[in-house]
């Protein structure tokens, strides 16, 4: 009994001197990796006290009573990262005369779905890299991860009910499921060298455009705008959303892990056929496509030099670089509906830095 008392006692200071250790850490890495202030970014000044109340709500909403929540939870969002998702409903809902605090809520929801899709993608992907820090996987643990997104998930849906619009929750509810289909057709993908563009654009579009989507829709949504702005702001927020990704493929083979947060080189290693590896397949020489064929089968990272040669040297880079500006002049014809003000000139400058950008 005595023994049985003092072992209990003995695993409970270790844990305890566990947990204070990983406070530690989790201390030190947000206070050395805090974002820099959004005020400070040119595209998002004319929005910057709206961004601040969007923190004051995340901070509010990330609360639980579960310490390790609160830890993940934190480590993620102070991981840094453009913001894009919640800047776009505030951009959009102040670009056709919004007034009313509703967006912040609604800017904080999107933010903790995507903050929920990179938890669970990074232990999908095995990724051990994000935002130039250790995943949360790598930190915590898969199954932390995972229950940590689960969280976020739940929280959001609770705050997009309390706005209490059925519209909001409709485009919410489907912008989730469709997301939760786009990881699946991306793991059906992975390893397969005979992906067709068709089948990767419409990864792009469920994975990653829904939620760009869905954003630009409820800032015109809450603001009362007219069912053609609002689906005009879907167009902007799809064709946004495909821009980023496209040039986020280009960047895995021509970027820098300082500059854009991850190793280089991760989705071949992942087995992903992204854009300019699709293209190499279609119009590579037959020992490029041989190549590309056999990193994608095995995950192979090693022969990233000779990848990285093939897809620069057969245009595949600049392929997809076009395909990314097409969407970017897609995304600027559709704010044609919207008046000229600081907020359009931002949401204009913002399509111009989607393929533009090094990170």
């Amino acid at each position: 009994m005595c023994l049985t008392l003092a072992l209990t006692v003995h695993v409970l200071r270790v844990c305890h001197r566990i947990i204070l250790r990983i406070n530690a850490i989790l201390i030190r890495l947000i206070l050395i990796s805090a974002p820099v202030a959004a005020t400070n970014n040119p595209l998002t000044q004319p929005i910057g006290a709206d961004l601040s109340a969007v923190d004051a709500v995340i901070r509010q909403k990330l609360h639980s009573e579960v310490a390790l929540v609160n830890q993940i939870a934190e480590y993620i969002i102070n991981a840094g990262g453009k913001r894009i998702r919640p800047v776009l409903v505030l951009l959009m809902a102040n670009a056709y005369g919004y007034r009313g605090t509703d967006h912040h809520q609604l800017a904080a929801v999107v933010e903790f779905i995507h903050t929920a899709t990179l938890l669970h993608d990074d232990v999908v992907d095995e990724s051990s890299l994000r935002r130039g820090r250790k995943t949360a996987n790598a930190l915590f643990g898969n199954a932390a991860s995972v229950l940590v997104g689960d969280f976020l998930y739940s929280r959001a849906f609770q705050m997009m009910v309390a706005v209490g619009d059925i519209r909001i929750m409709q485009i919410l509810a489907d912008a989730t499921n469709v997301i939760a289909e786009g990881e699946v057709l991306q793991l059906l993908n992975m390893h397969d060298p005979d992906v067709s563009e068709e089948r990767y654009t419409q990864v792009i579009r469920s994975k990653t455009a829904k939620l760009f989507e869905a954003a630009a829709q409820l800032g015109a949504l809450i603001a009362g705008a007219s069912d053609a702005d609002i689906e005009a702001a879907a167009e902007y927020g799809r064709s946004l959303g495909t821009a980023f990704q496209l040039i986020d493929d280009v960047l895995d083979y021509s970027g820098h892990a300082d500059d854009i947060g991850k190793n280089v080189g991760d989705d071949l290693r992942e087995g992903k056929a992204t854009l300019p590896l699709i293209y190499l397949m279609e119009h590579g020489t037959s020992e490029q496509r041989s190549l590309v064929r056999s990193c994608i089968e095995n995950g192979d990272e090693q022969h990233f030099d000779a990848v990285l040669s093939a897809v620069t040297t057969s245009g595949a880079l600049d392929y997809t670089k076009k395909k990314a500006e097409a969407a970017a002049a897609r995304a600027i014809a559709s704010l044609s509906p919207l008046p000229a003000n600081d907020f359009k000139t931002a949401l204009l400058k913002l399509s111009e830095f989607a393929v533009h950008r090094n990170h």
